[in-house]
């Protein structure tokens, strides 16, 4: 299970505060720039290699629990997001709220969704194939969401170029990944632990790289205490509001208990490690340090909740279990 304070949590606060202090440039920040793409490249690749089809196959007949996620995560989200905005905004500095908006549109998490999922005593196979398709989908997706919906706001629209780029950067080396797994399979999965480090190790270089090209062009400066502690609130308002959105949809369908167990965790959640590098690639030319900021928060916050519901939801199942 996810901690609430983990040691990742402590790294990226490291990397933040180590960004805003010595921050890269000049010929280093283009050095530092090449071996992150190919930290991101060689991250999908691993994704890819990893993904069991016989785990994705066992959940994927529960195509109402599927397209209930689906819809939280790339409909519901991104519609709150834009309907909230004239109230929202003024909690926060226009950068942090189009940073809000790139967080709606983002896929669900994998591992800490699953984590969730099992330790609540839900649908463990169906949030496996939810969360696992919710982040293929997310490589076509989340572009096409964030070129729609946020066209004109600093620049982040989508075009052909960054289109691209996610193909080359992120969905190829996935697909090699694929293809190789018949033969590097048996390898990573006895090797998760290891593959973990690769996982965290590029969000941080991208997280480095972002911060310090934002420290650069005066993200601090121009991000006052008042607009962080809006942020807080901004985000707390979006996850209170889809825990209560999802849990309510769950019975309203009539999913059994497990199913909205899967829903409530698959479907309020978004990928930190899935959003930091396709920001990188959707926002070139950008200084991204306010585009992540609100997902990096919200990635907190979900766990710090999420931890405290799954174990509630334990709690719950044990003394029923009993009685």
């Amino acid at each position: 299970m996810p901690k609430l304070l983990d040691s990742f949590t402590a790294a990226l606060l490291a990397t933040v505060a180590l960004a805003s202090l010595l921050p890269c440039y000049g010929p280093a920040a283009q050095i530092f720039n090449l071996a992150t793409n190919l930290a991101i490249g060689l991250l999908f690749f691993l994704h890819g290699a990893k993904l069991s089809r016989e785990a994705v196959i066992a959940g994927a007949g529960h195509w109402r629990l599927h397209l209930t996620v689906l819809a939280c995560t790339f409909a519901l989200f991104p519609l709150l997001g834009l309907l909230l905005k004239p109230a929202l905004t003024p909690l926060v500095t226009p950068e942090l709220y189009l940073g809000v908006l790139y967080l709606c549109m983002l896929p669900s998490t994998v591992q800490s969704s699953i984590a969730f999922t099992s330790m609540a005593q839900g649908n463990v196979p169906a949030a496996i194939c939810s969360a696992t398709a919710s982040n293929l989908l997310g490589i076509f997706i989340t572009p096409l969401l964030t070129g729609w919906l946020v066209a004109g706001h600093a620049g982040g629209a989508q075009n052909m170029g960054s289109a691209l780029d996610i193909v080359y950067q992120l969905l190829l080396p996935f697909i090699a990944g694929q293809i190789a797994r018949r033969w590097i399979g048996g390898w990573v999965d006895k090797h998760k632990a290891l593959l973990k480090y690769v996982d965290q190790g590029s969000i941080l270089m991208v997280v480095y790289t972002a911060f310090s090209a934002a420290v650069i062009s005066g993200l601090w400066r121009q991000t006052p205490p008042s607009a962080l502690a809006g942020l807080l609130a901004v985000n707390a308002i979006l996850l209170g509001l889809l825990l209560a959105i999802t849990s309510l949809a769950g019975r309203k369908l009539g999913f059994s208990r497990e199913d909205r167990i899967t829903i409530l965790f698959c479907g309020s959640k978004k990928s930190l490690a899935s959003g930091v590098p396709m920001a990188k690639v959707l926002f070139a030319g950008h200084a991204i340090g306010a585009i992540v900021l609100p997902l990096m928060l919200f990635h907190q916050i979900q766990l710090m909740v999420c931890a405290m519901l799954a174990q509630r939801f334990r709690q719950r199942q044990l003394a029923e279990a009993r009685a």
